[in-house]
């Protein structure tokens, strides 16, 4: 019988040490090393388990045409899974408290119930009742989905081989379940790591679409080993701010789809509702041209999306100027400051700098430079850019405008909005649209677009 032993683990990153500490000397986050006990397995593949059983190889043909998809009807979460759920795969969908994971995914297995496919809820976290009463605010109470609550991942596995034709199953959360033979607290690396691959084995043989709710971590990293994200066939993380009431579902990884695609959603007193045009909803009203505005034509995945980045530059009263960012990333931000002062001649290093991206959404590509900088020049000349104008390219460390990716798909959403000029990088190919172009290729050129030749020094 293999002797059980006493090691303490990581809560955060899953390394494991044969005594306690205070810090985590693996990824250094504090008071996270929680003991656990574990059993000790025999070294080797022959003792006493024999030989091994043939698996059937075939060739990569061997199944054509595509996977097939359980659509849920809500247009925004199947975009972001890849066009529906796939049959025999798992999906993890992380965010925040409050964000809304538990709401959407009630939404979308009750309109996969209603639709006909044989759902099942597990909450590891509510009551029964509650759930209810969710689902009652929601106007989901007619929906036939089999509900229960329950933690023991030995008595849910019972209960859906119980269940016939079972097609989707949601868990909420993983982080709650726990496997009665190991020692340790559910939510724990063990707990966790355990029950995530029981139910995906069980979903895998089954051909079950399975739904796991997650914890996230106050890093916004989901909570548990990270093996948990290697486990899943897709990752979805909320994102949104309290303040707003925009909700992105982002796709993080995905074997059935592709990465960085987005769905979009209003939070209101009846659940979640998608928003079919996200970029109409993004830049809200913008009745009049104000300095420190641009309009960025970004790319979220493979859908255009249009948005507002707001700058403020104003003299600074400290000895190391303060530099405020949401919603782009703050070393970026040093780095078009940098760029603007050495080879455009402006003069940031006395002011304090704020940046925005209106909306609450995230913008994480480099084709955002350009727009940036824009709103920085804008905002410094007190010098509105024009109303019907975006603004999009990548700045080099040199200055240069580079091109980017999708610059036709960008322009032709531009278009739809109404917009009729763009400040765009040169050399771009294959562009119908019909905008008026400003072509750049420095970005002292814009400077001079904007804030005119004088400001140049």
């Amino acid at each position: 019988m293999a002797k059980p032993r006493k090691s303490y683990v990581c809560q955060s990153c899953g390394a494991t040490f044969p005594k306690w500490s205070g810090q985590c000397e693996a990824c250094g986050e504090w008071n996270t090393l929680v003991e656990e006990v574990v059993a000790d397995v025999p070294r080797g593949l022959s003792r006493g388990s024999g030989r091994g059983r043939r698996i059937p190889l075939t060739d990569l043909g061997g199944v054509p045409g595509d996977a097939p998809r359980l659509k849920t009807g809500i247009s925004e979460f199947d975009r972001a899974c890849g066009g529906g759920l796939v049959p025999g795969s798992a999906v993890l969908v992380g965010g925040d408290p409050g964000i809304g994971k538990s709401t959407i995914l009630l939404q979308a297995v009750s309109r996969l119930a209603m639709s006909g496919v044989k759902t099942v809820y597990i909450s590891g976290e509510e009551a029964t009742a509650q759930v209810q009463m969710r689902a009652g605010r929601l106007g989901l109470d007619k929906a036939p989905v089999r509900l229960g609550t329950e933690t023991s991942l030995r008595d849910i596995l019972a209960t859906l081989e119980g269940e016939s034709d079972v097609e989707a199953v949601v868990i909420d959360s993983i982080q709650t379940m726990f496997v009665d033979n190991l020692e340790s607290a559910p939510g724990t690396v063990a707990q966790v790591r355990a029950t995530a691959q029981e139910l995906i084995r069980f979903a895998k043989k089954r051909g079950i679409a399975l739904l796991l709710v997650g914890h996230v971590t106050k890093d916004g990293q989901i909570a548990g080993p990270r093996v948990l994200e290697h486990m899943v066939d897709t990752v979805l993380y909320f994102e949104g701010e309290r303040g707003h009431q925009f909700r992105i579902l982002r796709a993080v990884k995905n074997r059935f789809g592709g990465t960085d695609e987005i769905g979009v959603f209003e939070m209101t007193d009846r659940g979640l509702k998608e928003v079919p045009n996200p970029s109409a909803l993004f830049l809200g009203n913008r009745d009049k041209a104000v300095s420190g505005a641009a309009v960025f034509a970004g790319m979220e995945g493979s859908r255009p999306m249009l948005v507002e980045i707001q700058a403020l530059v104003a003299s600074s009263s400290l000895g190391t100027p303060r530099r405020a960012v949401v919603g782009w990333d703050s070393g970026r931000l040093a780095m078009i400051l940098a760029v603007l002062d050495a080879r455009s001649g402006l003069g940031f290093g006395a002011q304090d700098v704020y940046l925005n991206v209106a909306g609450g959404l995230k913008v994480t590509e480099p084709a955002a430079d350009l727009a940036v900088a824009a709103a920085l020049v804008s905002a410094l000349a007190d010098r509105p850019l024009a109303e019907d104008t975006v603004v999009f390219g990548e700045v080099g460390l040199s200055g240069e405008v580079r091109p980017v990716a999708h610059a036709a798909q960008r322009l032709r959403e531009a278009e739809k909005l109404g917009f009729t000029r763009a400040i765009m990088p040169g050399r771009v190919r294959g562009v119908d649209a019909r905008l008026q172009r400003s072509e750049i290729g420095h970005i002292y050129e814009l400077v001079e677009l904007i804030a005119g030749p004088a400001s140049r020094a």
